[in-house]
């Protein structure tokens, strides 16, 4: 299993300097990739750009660029510039967002997602093999009918036609669609204990895909979990430090009838914890929201505890079917602290330094 870290976005107490400063220890600590988010703040291309300037080895992701912000051309173009700039490092993660991002901030209705996205992922690969891209899809046509538009490849020649594509899902039917037409999954809120439905559900979609073996579906599939790490030997006093953090996903990332995160939480066996979590986050409670996120969740979703404990935990995602832990190590911490949990879990990890 390889370890990456998960940067998030800048913002909330995290700056820009934090998350270069950790991409530049991972990169120096022997860490596979540094994954960078984006909501309707900080976007993930400029920074894995500034990031991707001032490191040398470690991969590039990002998780996610939004697909209602950007075109799928523009995509297959940024992509195709960092990968190329950063000597072929990129990893290009992809999602729908939520309907409050989507058509809050995006203006783009948030319709059909798996077919929208199904369309995305065909014109970006397109795109980068530098075909000339004709597309007539229920979502986006190129060029557009009857208007002066003509087909066009791309004009910069990517350092890999290949680059590899991964989608976050949640729910049964995305995760489906992602075995079938992506290279890897961008797991949150991963639980060990609850992963077995999940892989089934993906290997299900890769048994579609031409891109798989028949034999071995789940082969060269890369299954990224992005993981928590509170360094505190107290368990209880760890969790205290991800419970904002739980409850603002599972009571306000979205609405009350289209929350993917509530929906994954009942779905873990914990129905009665996340209605009340949304309805006290929803009523702007969000302090009793946090407070009510139980125990059991967060540890099942996050590394708590003792250098020792985390090392032993470690090993469940590994058991699991997780190809790339991606811990996050920066949301409430000093840089310092962030730092030093860097440093603990290369250790326990067992990560060779670069020189």
């Amino acid at each position: 299993m390889r370890i990456g870290v998960n940067l998030g976005y800048w913002g909330r107490g995290t700056t820009g300097q934090d998350q270069l400063a950790l991409a530049r220890a991972a990169d120096r600590l022997g860490y596979d990739s540094v994954w960078v988010a984006e909501a309707y703040g900080s976007d993930s291309p400029s920074m894995l750009a500034w990031i991707g300037a001032l490191t040398e080895h470690v991969g590039l992701g990002s998780a996610v660029m939004q697909i209602p912000g950007r075109t799928p051309a523009m995509t297959a173009m940024t992509a195709a510039t960092i990968d190329t700039m950063s000597g072929g490092r990129f990893r290009l993660g992809l999602g729908v967002s939520g309907p409050q991002v989507s058509e809050g901030w995006h203006g783009v209705p948030f319709r059909h997602p798996l077919a929208r996205t199904r369309d995305y992922v065909e014109i970006v690969r397109a795109a980068l093999r530098r075909d000339t891209v004709a597309h007539d899809g229920p979502h986006y046509q190129l060029p557009l009918p009857g208007g002066p538009g003509k087909a066009l490849k791309l004009a910069a020649r990517p350092v890999r036609a290949d680059l590899p594509i991964y989608l976050a899902a949640v729910g049964p039917r995305n995760l489906e669609l992602t075995g079938e037409i992506a290279d890897g999954w961008l797991a949150i809120f991963f639980s060990p204990e609850h992963a077995g439905d999940l892989l089934t559900t993906l290997e299900k979609g890769r048994l579609r895909s031409a891109r798989a073996s028949a034999d071995a579906p789940m082969d060269g599939f890369d299954v990224v979990a992005a993981t928590p790490v509170v360094l505190v030997d107290d368990v209880e006093a760890a969790a205290e430090h991800l419970r904002d953090y739980c409850a603002l996903y599972i009571g306000g990332m979205g609405s009350r009838e289209q929350n993917f995160y509530n929906q994954l939480a009942c779905r873990m066996g914990f129905e009665e914890d996340a209605a009340r979590i949304q309805d006290l986050y929803l009523a702007g409670r969000h302090r009793e929201a946090a407070a009510a996120v139980p125990l059991e969740f967060i540890d099942e979703t996050a590394l708590l505890g003792s250098p020792q404990r985390i090392a032993r935990r470690m090993g469940r995602y590994e058991e699991a079917g997780v190809t790339t832990l991606a811990v996050a190590v920066g949301g409430g911490m000093t840089r310092d602290a962030a730092l030093a949990t860097l440093e603990v879990v290369a250790g326990v990890g067992g990560l060779v330094p670069r020189t």
